[in-house]
């Protein structure tokens, strides 16, 4: 008798092996296929030049990228060599960088090489670097917790972190390292 179980014992383990092993095959197969399919942008534009408006009908900003991949699924699109202007009530500025993402709620995270440039003519801070620079495009607000400079006609000034709102012209630095006043 007991020849008898140990003989049916192993025929159903040897059956519900070969019953289930499809099943823990595909659920690894799947798994692989659909993190292919959510790593692959939805499209892909190059020269992209692109202009925005705010809920007003007013512009909100424009962007011009060599190379832009749009990730639905995702919730962000991704720039390479994007440059963004960025239109508030009293300055515009332009801001570029090496890469950038933006997401679906108009933030803006641009890195490598950021520059953002005032446009507004005798500005006394013409020009903002750093390496990383988060913009609330809807807010028109700019932060940085990198190290920062902050350039105008007549001065560089060095921190670390930066906050700027770009509606009342209010620029912040979280930590000033230097200030360099140049001769008129």
């Amino acid at each position: 008798m007991n020849a008898a179980r140990a003989l049916i014992s192993l025929l159903f383990i040897v059956a519900m092996a070969w019953l289930w092993y499809p099943y823990f095959m595909k659920s690894t197969d799947d798994g692989v296929a659909q993190q292919d399919y959510i790593a692959t942008p939805d499209y892909i534009a190059t020269g992209l030049s692109q202009t925005s408006y705010n809920d007003q009908g007013e512009l909100s900003h424009t962007v011009y990228a060599e190379e832009m991949e749009l990730y639905q699924e995702l919730g962000f699109t991704h720039f390479t060599k994007p440059v963004f202007t960025l239109y508030g009530e009293t300055e515009n500025w332009q801001v570029n960088a090496d890469e950038a993402t933006l997401y679906n709620n108009n933030i803006l995270i641009l890195e490598n090489n950021v520059t953002a440039t005032n446009l507004k003519e005798g500005a006394m801070i013409e020009k903002v670097s750093a390496e990383a620079i988060q913009v609330d495009i809807d807010s028109q607000r700019m932060e940085s917790e990198q190290a920062v400079i902050l350039s105008g006609p007549n001065m560089k000034i060095t921190g670390q972190g930066l906050k700027a709102d770009l509606n009342t012209e209010i620029v912040e630095l979280t930590e000033h390292t230097r200030t360099i006043y140049y001769d008129q």
